[in-house]
């Protein structure tokens, strides 16, 4: 079971995920503001973090950042908006995921699952050898085990969705893969119908592919191709 921050200015939100999430056997610390949730994190080993944008004193994006300087915990970020660039600027913060309001707190707890069983599955101390993918005579490179891209010579970082995504594009390239396809096995949930997701990190992904962003064709009606 998970230690689970829940950060939002509204006590009726905290307490219905809080809810939710002791009936799965999780344990809840509560904060209503960035900074208070800041504080949390540097005096606190949290194993997940769900956090709303709108708030007081320091808002989800500003704390986030703060807590990404020292902490890579996994973070879900809620939003009662959910215009695409509050999703990119989430994203390219290192959030792991974006749940637009009103939400369903089972959906949530399934996406709290999903993210920390990839997480569980990352094992450090797995000695194998790197997995590496060199597309056109190495000019783009992906260490799969490593996790690190390379586009001619230089290391681009991705959030950590970016990475997931591209790498599991990688290692099935030139296969037609369906939207649904993609979030159920990079995100790891049962698909909800909501592909903006899907579709923001995909464009996310070939502004950090540069001149390679091409290898990543759309499939009109169906999803995505990656195609090297």
């Amino acid at each position: 079971m998970y230690n689970i921050l829940v950060v939002d200015d509204e006590s009726r939100i905290r307490s219905i995920i809080k809810k939710y999430a002791e009936f799965e056997g999780h344990t809840v610390v509560e904060a209503a503001d960035g900074m208070e949730a800041v504080y949390l994190c540097r005096n606190n080993n949290f194993d997940i973090i769900i956090m709303d944008i709108m708030m007081p004193e320091l808002d989800g994006f500003s704390a986030c950042r703060q807590i990404r300087k020292t902490s890579s915990t996994p973070i879900i970020m809620l939003s009662a908006r959910g215009e695409e660039y509050d999703k990119i600027n989430g994203f390219e913060l290192g959030i792991d995921d974006y749940v637009v309001k009103p939400f369903s707190p089972k959906e949530l707890m399934l996406r709290v699952e999903a993210i920390m069983k990839r997480v569980k599955n990352v094992s450090p101390d797995k000695k194998q050898d790197n997995l590496v993918i060199d597309i056109d005579g190495g000019g783009l490179r992906a260490d799969v085990t490593a996790r690190i891209v390379y586009v001619d010579g230089e290391r681009v970082e991705m959030s950590p969705k970016e990475y997931d995504l591209f790498f599991y594009m990688c290692l099935n390239r030139n296969v037609a893969l369906s939207r649904e396809k993609l979030i159920s096995e990079v995100w790891g949930y049962d698909f909800y119908g909501d592909v903006r997701t899907l579709d923001t990190h995909i464009k996310l992904l070939r502004k950090s592919l540069g001149r390679y962003a091409d290898y990543i064709v759309t499939l009109r009606g169906v999803g995505y191709r990656f195609e090297a």
